[in-house]
């Protein structure tokens, strides 16, 4: 039973495996955790969804920041981060991140990460957006991601980790008390064992990376369908700051039909000189920013997304021909590589770019330990919600808060921290237990592609309660079809509905469905421009109603409950009193044809 009686439609587990911790996911963040915790005598299953270094971890171009080169320091690293998050970012998280990353990155140097050194040995550092100085270490140029996944993928194998790839985790599993008690999963064919089975262990770590497969342009791969997020909020975790999805402003531009995952051009581009001109070749961030083209994401992603409106152009230009040659084939061959596969030759031409979703600052909602509301339930990684980010993700941040935080929750889970559940966060809404399960209706697969278009077209850089409205009720319609055609069915399956049939891709069209839901009613909800969260009809920051967070829940009969928080302070033990405006109702769309203001 989980929290809201809430579950997918999955045939019941035919095989379990028992242990201690079981991680779901195999970035940064879960083989991190799990090797803390195999190290503390723990015995541990990684679950995967795809290969051990499938996931977005591989992908990361830019590199890890931490206060690590002479004349930076914590404090430092901590001011850019707190300027980069606008307002919403808990400084105590913060402050933890800045000053245990250092140690954790030398630790993972230790685990076997080779980063780019100096012909003296130290450490190449470059700097990235919202940075005022160089604390970006990276790996072969571009492919930071890479090489940390190997390291980390090779020690797991040298620790003879018990693994289990290839398998999509569906739910939590709890005891009577309401207590974590394993997950169901489900092993797509390739694995250790095949179908529906368990894993049965008193502590759960989310590791689960992102969503960013809930719109139609992405820089996430095809599995980031926001697994995580949903499995929680089907136990009664809560999540926040959902609202705030950072789209990256630099992703090759492969035409207005492409779909699905896209190149990045790395940040790390721009910090090494590179310039953001339109099809005129002017640099217009220049007086937008003092730091022009090295300005915090939104701030950048904004700009390039007014200058197509301006202009009637689907992409701007990305222009690094002042590199040459051999700068572009040594310091960032992964990106020139993907540009030439797309016939486009940066040494000689500007790069065509557009912003796409990359990464989601909020989250499952946990403390400093990692921690959730569901007792023995953890998160770390992009799928959790720590504080660091607040508004807006300071860059090549996200890698950092993985090692620091997933050494967090192994540490807490070796001092018995799972035994604990009354120093986890106090839930703000406790849902009623239902009396049964409630199996939630499938959503076919072909509705992915539909879910993607909806979101991309109204919840993406540009918001407004007219677009958000419209999105809302589009995948009510998705969801409410759903339904009635699960309705429908008789009890041997037939009727005239066609409900979605229990499978990989109907289950991750269901959490996407979710997800979507969830963030959309944020995004609704929070009626001001803050950070990533650009709304065209409230294009104001307003401190005096907004600089709280956004905490949600789903009630027993599948609806987002919102709350806010009574301050900034991120994650509340007690939140406080309840804004009026958000007193624990389902949250309510404004009609489909809600006027756009001016």
């Amino acid at each position: 039973m989980t929290g809201t009686g809430i579950r997918l439609t999955a045939p019941a587990p035919g095989w379990a495996i028992d242990a201690d911790v079981v991680v779901v996911g195999s970035g940064v963040a879960g083989l991190t955790a799990a090797l803390r915790c195999t190290a503390a005598g723990l015995r541990t299953v990684v679950v995967t969804k795809a290969r051990l270094d499938d996931g977005s971890t591989r992908w990361a171009q830019g590199g890890i920041a931490a206060a690590l080169g002479e004349g930076d320091t914590p404090e430092q690293h901590l001011a850019d981060t707190l300027v980069a998050g606008v307002g919403l970012c808990d400084e105590e998280a913060v402050r933890t991140l800045v000053t245990e990353g250092p140690a954790a990155v030398r630790r993972l140097i230790g685990t076997g990460a080779h980063f780019d050194t100096s012909a003296t040995g130290e450490l190449q550092l470059t700097r990235e957006g919202g940075h005022h100085r160089r604390r970006i270490a990276h790996a072969g140029g571009d492919a930071t991601g890479v090489e940390i996944s190997r390291a980390l993928v090779e020690a797991v194998r040298a620790a003879a980790l018990r693994t289990v790839e290839n398998a999509l985790v569906l739910d939590l599993l709890t005891d009577e008390h309401g207590r974590t008690s394993g997950v169901t999963l489900h092993v797509m064919g390739e694995g250790q064992h095949d179908g529906v089975g368990a894993v049965h262990a008193p502590a759960v770590i989310l590791a689960t990376g992102g969503m960013g497969q809930v719109f139609s342009a992405t820089t996430n791969p095809a599995v980031s369908t926001g697994d995580g997020v949903a499995l929680a909020l089907r136990a009664g975790a809560e999540v926040s700051d959902l609202e705030f999805v950072q789209f990256h402003p630099t992703v090759l531009f492969l035409g207005s039909g492409a779909e699905g995952q896209q190149p990045l051009v790395s940040e790390a581009v721009r910090g090494e000189g590179a310039h953001l001109v339109d099809a005129d070749g002017v640099r217009f961030m220049l007086g937008q920013h003092e730091l022009a083209e090295l300005a915090p994401r939104d701030i950048v992603a904004k700009a390039i997304t007014r200058r197509m409106r301006e202009q009637g152009a689907e992409h701007m230009y990305l222009d690094a021909r002042h590199f040459g040659a051999a700068m572009w084939e040594t310091r960032f061959p992964t990106i020139l590589a993907a540009c030439r596969a797309h016939g486009i030759d940066p040494v000689t031409e500007p790069v065509p770019v557009a912003p796409a979703a990359h990464y989601a600052s909020g989250g499952v909602r946990t403390d400093l330990r990692g921690r959730t509301t569901v007792p023995g339930l953890y998160a770390c990684g992009e799928v959790a919600c720590t504080g660091v980010h607040g508004a807006n993700r300071l860059a090549s941040n996200s890698l950092l808060e993985g090692l620091v935080f997933a050494e967090r929750i192994a540490a807490d889970i070796a001092e018995g921290g799972t035994g604990d559940s009354t120093a986890a966060p106090t839930p703000t809404v406790l849902p009623a237990e239902p009396a049964g399960t409630v199996l939630l209706p499938l959503i076919a697969p072909e509705a992915r592609a539909g879910i993607q278009r909806i979101m991309s077209e109204g919840a993406g850089v540009l918001r407004s309660a007219g677009s958000l409205g419209t999105a809302a009720a589009a995948l009510e319609s998705v969801y409410e079809q759903a339904q009635d055609q699960d309705q429908d069915q008789d009890e041997d399956g037939s009727g005239p509905g066609k409900a979605a049939v229990p499978g990989v891709e109907s289950w991750e069209t269901s959490n996407l469905l979710c997800v979507a839901r969830v963030l959309v009613a944020a995004a609704l909800e929070r009626e001001e421009t803050r950070g990533c969260h650009w709304r065209e009809d409230r294009p104001e920051r307003d401190d005096a109603d907004w600089a709280r967070h956004l905490v949600i829940s789903l009630t027993p009969d599948r609806q987002p409950v919102l709350r806010r928080t009574a301050t900034a302070a991120f994650p509340p033990v007690d939140p406080g009193p309840v804004a009026p405006a958000a007193a624990g109702r389902p949250a309510t769309p404004p009609p489909a044809d809600a006027p756009r203001e001016p």
